[in-house]
């Protein structure tokens, strides 16, 4: 589990994130045309509590054995998993899981892009995972500005997927610390994003498994919102808002004009000049 900042005067928070779906725009199957980017914003102590309660969920249903709670493996009932099949087992679990995820202990914050509608309007070389990481970065602070602190440290938490990825996974944190966004300069994400690290997922974080399970059902209701979605009913009020509005969706490019797209930008917020970007890196990977 991350370590508790040892700054006294400084408050710890996390920013878990993960993917569903793949970025790939060349070719992508039709029946799952979407990409998804969640990012979970839990502080220190909130993650203690999950982390414990988390911990408990696994011992009741494994004992010692290690397992990482992964979206697909749970709803295949496999690699470890296949005690679900059992089906008193399978809804007692359920129960516990949806208990934990519905907790307001995390705000979420993720943006889906729908291929098909996207490759029309802008092709195929865009590069939708920097994109969608710039929202995410954005939209964390605003919500961290909510907070009304600037004693905060963020670390930013992501899961190693091979040398290359993981090169351009930071490549792309840097840019957008580097540029800043169209409403949030640079030294305003700085103020918060203070550190960036790869894990594997063998060190078996709660904050990214639980961003691996909320991001399949937002993806999924992303894709058909009218469908049956207990999961995503479980975890949408988490999702970050602010006056009624879901700050902390983006639906990319927009499937209609509704709440979830509507731009709702803090007061104030105003198009930042962009400096030129230095590519060097300025956070380094973590093992």
């Amino acid at each position: 589990m991350p370590q508790p900042l040892n700054i006294e005067s400084q408050k710890q928070y996390y920013l878990f994130i993960d993917e569903c779906g793949d970025q790939n725009l060349s070719s992508f199957d039709p029946s799952f045309p979407i990409f998804t980017l969640c990012g979970i914003i839990v502080s220190q102590e909130q993650l203690d509590i999950i982390t414990d309660k988390i911990t408990a969920l696994k011992k009741e249903f494994w004992g010692d054995r290690k397992i990482i709670l992964h979206s697909r493996d749970i709803r295949k009932c496999q690699n470890g998993f296949e005690v679900l099949f059992n089906l008193e087992a399978k809804q007692h679990f359920y129960e516990k899981i949806n208990s934990i995820l519905g907790e307001k202990v995390y705000v979420i914050v993720c943006c889906s892009i729908l291929k098909e509608p996207y490759i029309r309007q802008y092709g195929r070389l865009n590069d939708v995972y920097g994109q969608s990481l710039s929202y995410i970065m954005e939209r964390t602070v605003f919500y961290l500005d909510s907070l009304a602190t600037n004693n905060i440290h963020l670390t930013t938490t992501v899961e190693c997927r091979g040398k290359k990825e993981d090169k351009t996974l930071l490549n792309y944190y840097n840019k957008v610390l580097d540029l800043g966004t169209y409403w949030v300069t640079s030294a305003r994400i700085r103020n918060y994003f203070k550190e960036f690290e790869m894990r594997r997922k063998s060190e078996d974080l709660v904050g990214l498994q639980i961003a691996d399970l909320v991001a399949y059902p937002i993806t999924r209701y992303v894709l058909d919102e009218n469908a049956v979605n207990l999961a995503y009913d479980i975890i949408k009020d988490n999702i970050y808002q602010k006056e009624g509005k879901l700050y902390g969706m983006k639906i990319f490019p927009n499937k209609k004009e509704s709440p979830y797209n509507d731009n709702p930008f803090p007061t104030g917020d105003t198009p930042i000049q962009k400096e030129p970007y230095d590519s060097s890196a300025k956070i380094q990977q973590k093992n």
